[in-house]
This record gives C-alpha cells, structure tokens and sequence, in this order.
C-alpha cells in the first residue's frame, strides 16, 4: 500500500503532508464559517456551502496530482503563451470584469457563468517567465538591455494592469518579482531602480486617479480608508473599522485553548469570516494553539522549498520553486496579519484555507508545480540501479 501511494504521489512528502492538514482545516473552518452565510442565502441549507467548498477542492487536488507529474521543464515554454494570454485578459478584466465589492477583480467565463481572478493566473505566468528569463540570462545578468529590460517590462505591465482592482495583489507580486531577481543575481542598482519607479508610479496613481471621478478614485479612497484606519488617524466608523474589531473579538475570545469546533460566535458578526478574516475564527475556535499550527504549516511550505532549492543544481526548477513559495507564503502572511491588526485590511484569501473558486484552483497549481520540481530533482538524485543502465556489445555499461 505505501508503495502504491509512493509510486503516484511523488516529490516532497512533507509538501504534501502539510497541503492535507491545511485542507482538513479549512473544511472545519468553512463549515463552522457560512452558518450564517447559508441561512441568509441558502434557506438554512448549512452543507450547501460546504459542499461546493469541498468539490472545489476535490477539484484542486486532481490538480495537483495531475500537474505534479508534468515535467517542470514543460512549464519553462508554457510560460511565454501564459504571459501573452494574460495581458490582454487582465486588460479585458479591467474594462469588462465583474465588479465585487467596488473592484472589477473577476472574468465571467461565458456559457459555465464560472467567475476566475484573472489575476491569479497573471501571478503564475509571470513567476513563470521571471524563473525562465532569469535562468537564460545568467551569463548577461548584470547588462540592463539584455537581461535587466526583458524581465522588468512584462513585471511592470501585468502589476500595472493588476493595480487599480487590486492593489495588495499588485504590490505582493512586485515585491516578489524583487526578491526574486536579487537572488537571480540582477544588480543592485537595477534593483534600486525598479523599487524607485514603482513607487514613483504607484505615487502618481494615488494622486491622479481621484482627479479623473471614475471608479479609479473611489479604490483610491478605499485604500487610503484602510491606511487610515490602520493607523487609528481616521475618525470615521466605516466597515473597515467593524471588521478589524470583530476579528479581535474573536482572537481575544479565544484565548488559548480556543472556544471548540463550531462554537465562533464572531462568524455571526465578522463580514467575509470565510475567506478574507477566516484566520480569526479559526483562532477563536482552536485558540493561539491552532493560530500557531497554521503558521507554522506555511512556514514548514518555505522551509521545504528551501530544501527543493539547494537540491537543485539547474537554475530554472530553483527559481520557479522559489518564486511560486513566497507567492503563497506572502498572501498567507498578509492574510494572517490583517486578522490580528499587523496590516491593514487588504482582501487576500489563505491559501488552501478561504472558501474561494479561482484562487484554490490556481494555488493548487502552483504546488503541483512546486512538487513537479521535487519529484523531478528526487529522481534525477537518485543511485543509478540496473534499469538505469544498457550494456554495449563491447561490454561496457553506458547511460540509458
């Protein structure tokens, strides 16, 4: 039997021990969150939700027992298509895109009525083609035409393009693309250059968008709202105010040990306890204990990165590996943050955890790619035995 599972479930064990014991808990938690949803909505009916959770993620895990045995090189030549497809659907999404909660976020796929974050898919190209570009570029690294131009152009335009819906996400992704490149071995000063532009045009964006009286500038306010709020220099009651201070609520009512399975009483109060500030009820439900366990479950996702990283002796796979982690490990910090009053409040789900459609379906993905890599650098370590091998007719024993 642990043959068998050996023989399809392949890479990094503890990635996929972790990816089992944060989906266990968002079942509970998103069971124990839409109570309310389910009687507003749904007449009552508490399991419809919890139903559509689990075939979402039943759904994301055939994804990433399919995607794990893709060869990770396959990504590499995906990436260009993925990127080319993007820009435009993130330019459509921004013009045309269902608009929730004042942000047009969303792509309503015709004829299935299916809604998808066309930026999540943007994430995963551009991680994508940075790991590609970066591992071909090695040798002209430090020149700015050909090197520096070919990586920074397609992360200024699809953060641009991400920016006015979503501005977490936007600014996530730059600071990702950063990290990664510093470790590509991009110089410094192109570094410092990039940091210095996005701040120069997220700046100006701030400052003119207002101007314009369009949808623009209402998200402009909002995220000033939410920096002010943050701060405690607002002086207005908004709904802002109310969730930050029913998630700590929840998180001080749950001390420790936590309130038991299903016994939040903040999920009647706290908007979004499903997705955006489920990290709350799970605190108030399992206490700090559970707080603690679910971060230390993203930690252990890094950790293991790390070991796929120093593994890997070809740059493309370390890249990739990196870049996919610290997109899930950053969204779930900023996740967990804003719940406990470190951020301000921004609307990034947990990954694996939220109750969510496209975002579950496309973090799925990016750890079917992440396990891709392991399997991948698992076997190419491993001895060669005598399958490995063919013998010549003059006798001597030659690579299969």
């Amino acid at each position: 039997m642990n043959e068998s599972v050996k023989k399809y479930f392949q890479g990094d064990g503890v990635i996929w021990g972790v990816i089992i014991a944060l989906s266990l808990i968002s079942l509970l938690a998103v069971y124990s969150a839409t109570g309310t949803l389910a009687y507003k909505y749904q007449h009552g009916n508490t399991s419809y939700y919890i139903l559509k959770h689990l075939t979402y993620m039943f759904i994301g895990l055939v994804i990433i027992f399919v995607t794990h045995h893709i060869p990770y090189s396959f990504y590499s030549r995906l990436s260009q298509l993925l990127l080319i497809i993007c820009i435009p659907l993130l330019g459509v999404t921004l013009v045309f895109g269902s608009n929730i909660n004042a942000a047009s976020r969303w792509l309503t796929l015709p004829g299935i009525g299916l809604t998808i974050q066309t930026s999540d898919l943007a994430k995963l190209a551009l991680m994508m083609y940075i790991a590609r570009m970066l591992s071909l570029k090695q040798d002209v690294i430090s020149d700015f035409r050909k090197a520096f131009l070919p990586i920074i152009i397609p992360v200024g335009v699809v953060c641009a393009l991400i920016l006015p819906a979503n501005l977490s996400t936007s600014v996530i992704l730059f600071g990702v693309c950063i990290i990664l490149m510093f470790i590509g071995r991009v110089a410094i000063k192109h570094i410092a250059i990039t940091g210095l532009v996005g701040i120069v045009f997220l700046s100006l964006f701030m400052w003119l968008a207002p101007m314009t009286h369009t949808s623009l500038g209402d998200r402009v306010e909002t995220w000033k709202n939410r920096i002010l709020n943050f701060t405690g220099s607002s002086k207005k009651e908004n709904e802002n105010n109310f969730q930050v201070d029913q998630a700590k609520i929840a998180i001080a009512t749950g001390g420790v040990l936590g309130k038991g399975p299903g016994n939040s009483t903040q999920r009647n109060f706290l908007p979004h306890p499903y997705s955006d500030f489920i990290f709350a009820i799970i605190v108030e439900e399992y206490g700090t204990i559970g707080g603690l366990v679910v971060l230390s479950l993203y930690m252990w996702i890094l950790f293991r990165a790390g070991v796929i990283v120093r593994k890997s002796d070809r740059t493309f796979p370390a890249f990739l590996v990196m870049g996919l982690t610290l997109l899930l490990v950053f969204q779930a910090m900023i996740n967990m943050g804003v719940a406990v009053n470190i951020f301000p409040v921004t609307g990034q789900p947990l990954p694996l955890v939220s109750m969510g459609g496209s975002s579950q379906l496309f973090t799925s993905l990016a750890l079917g790619i992440i396990l891709s890599v392991s399997k991948s650098i698992k076997k190419e370590k491993a001895p060669e035995t005598e399958t490995d091998t063919q013998t010549e007719p003059n006798g001597e024993l030659q690579p299969a």
